[in-house]
């Protein structure tokens, strides 16, 4: 499985992300660690919700939807409240 994940900062709450993987829980753990440079910053993060799909280009066509305007709208008013 693939997965389209959003994450929201705990120390700052207005610090949100969107990402890919195929090992959620590894992934957020590598987030809250610090692996990565684009949310090392805002650590700890809080797993909002996921989206998963067997095909991993429908992930990543998801993921790149919801991090266009409409798509980041859409997860500010469904899921980022």
């Amino acid at each position: 499985m693939f997965y389209v994940y959003l994450l929201k900062s705990f120390s700052h709450p207005e610090q949100k992300y969107i990402g890919m993987t195929d090992d959620l829980r590894k992934r957020l753990n590598d987030h809250n660690a610090g692996y990565s440079v684009h949310t090392a910053k805002y650590k700890p993060w809080d797993l909002v919700n996921y989206i998963a799909f067997s095909s991993k280009d429908a992930a990543i066509e998801f993921e790149q939807y919801m991090k266009t305007g409409s798509g980041y709208a859409f997860a500010k008013r469904h899921f980022w409240k």
